[in-house]
């Protein structure tokens, strides 16, 4: 019977690479609510219109990727691809929109059917943060902020770059979209064949396609600038102009979109060259049509999502868990004494492991195996005098302990 493996583009995490997806979270949660982010979280699945709707039947996301099916009642359900339409559709049903503005950091495992790379699983895991019902450049200033204080604070800021973008107002993107469908309808011949269909459905997603010929026929493509209102101007320049009062630097990247016509404004992505050509790391913008698009009221909001798998690849070794104390109990009077002794200082703040069988050699090779930093040792002889011997595993030195002075004498190995 051959060996069962996982899934293709699914992964064990295994307690080493958890120790690292536990800092991303973590780091991320603690920065999160210095900003005033609450946690939440949405369902893993849901009915499948909370993301074809937004997303689009159309894209490639809903009709390639998204892990859809019939449940036992028959409703068309679909795994989470991602966190925003999700978390709207949290605050639509939940009757929050009262409550606007509204800030949530969420966490968890996203699904998407894509050809598996590397820090790119068909089950990842993201950190996303959402701010619901601010409107202002200065919203846009503290989103990025956050995501620029996660990334300095994993250690990898340095080594990440902020590229910049505005996809403009209503009006702009209107006028754009035009200007592109003119343009590349005069060169429709040498698109590829999902720019072809792009052209009729969402003309931006073009100028991000990594397609050689489109590459060289975006590099005349109109630039969004020429297109922006006075007023969409104003606001990406405030944007611009918060972000370096704080002092974080930025590269404009024209050709950074979003494709879906509830994006608007500001665009971002913290990119790296340290995970070969898919060096995005995190990535956003300004959503203001979405809430009106799944039926709630018409609010802006700005979000932005991060993989945490990629981020764990960039980040320095975590530091070790703290070490155990070794519990070594000997005969059935220490096996027994062993159970209580180790629930006490565990209740006390210890880390403590306790074999189950074995002499005291072998257990002693599993206390070195774990990198335990003491073994309390439970024979008869100490049970009889009310005791028990604790070894210093780094020196060697071990000492008789009363066990009532037991956690005091072990503090020292916490």
């Amino acid at each position: 019977m051959p060996v069962l493996q996982p899934a293709r583009g699914t992964q064990d995490i295994l307690p080493d690479a958890m120790r690292r997806h536990r800092a991303v979270i973590d780091t991320a949660r603690d920065i999160a609510a210095r900003y005033g982010y609450a946690e939440m979280t949405t369902p893993m699945f849901e009915f499948t219109d909370v993301f074809s709707r937004p997303i689009g039947e159309a894209t490639d996301i809903v009709s390639k990727e998204m892990y859809t099916f019939k449940d036992r009642g028959d409703e068309e359900i679909t795994l989470r691809p991602e966190y925003t339409a999700g978390i709207v559709r949290a605050v639509i049903s939940n009757g929050l929109t009262q409550n606007l503005p509204l800030k949530f950091f969420a966490h968890g495992p996203m699904f998407r059917y894509e050809r598996p790379q590397k820090g790119r699983f068909r089950q990842f895991h993201q950190i996303d943060v959402e701010l619901i019902g601010a409107g202002t450049p200065e919203s846009d200033v503290e989103i990025i902020a956050l995501g620029a204080d996660i990334l300095a604070s994993l250690g990898v800021g340095q080594v990440c770059v902020l590229q910049l973008n505005t996809l403009g107002d209503t009006e702009s993107r209107q006028a754009y979209r035009a200007a592109l469908v003119d343009f590349f309808s005069a060169h429709r011949d040498g698109l590829s064949e999902d720019s072809r269909r792009r052209l009729e459905r969402n003309p931006l997603r073009i100028l991000d396609s990594k397609d050689p010929g489109d590459i060289r026929i975006n590099a005349d493509a109109p630039a969004f600038d020429t297109y922006l209102t006075d007023a969409a101007r104003d606001f990406f320049a405030k944007v611009r102009g918060g972000l370096e009062t704080l002092g974080i630097g930025y590269r404009i990247n024209p050709r950074l979109v979003r494709g879906l016509d509830y994006y608007c404004h500001t665009a971002f992505e913290f990119v790296t060259e340290q995970l070969g050509a898919q060096g995005t790391v995190l990535g956003g913008g300004r959503y203001d049509g979405l809430m009106k698009l799944m039926g709630g009221p018409d609010a802006p909001a700005i979000g932005w999502a991060a993989g945490i798998e990629r981020l764990a690849l960039l980040i320095a070794e975590p530091a070790s868990p703290s070490r155990p104390i070794a519990m070594i109990p000997l005969g059935e009077a220490g096996e027994a004494k062993a159970m209580t002794l180790a629930h006490a200082l565990r209740l006390a703040g210890f880390t403590v492991d306790q074999a189950y069988s074995g002499n005291l050699k072998r257990r002693m090779q599993r206390a070195n195996k774990i990198a335990a930093r003491a073994a309390v040792i439970l024979g008869d002889d100490e049970l009889a005098r009310g005791a028990a011997t604790v070894r210093d595993l780094d020196t060697g030195e071990q000492i008789e302990v009363p066990l009532a002075q037991l956690k005091d004498r072990l503090a020292p190995f916490r």
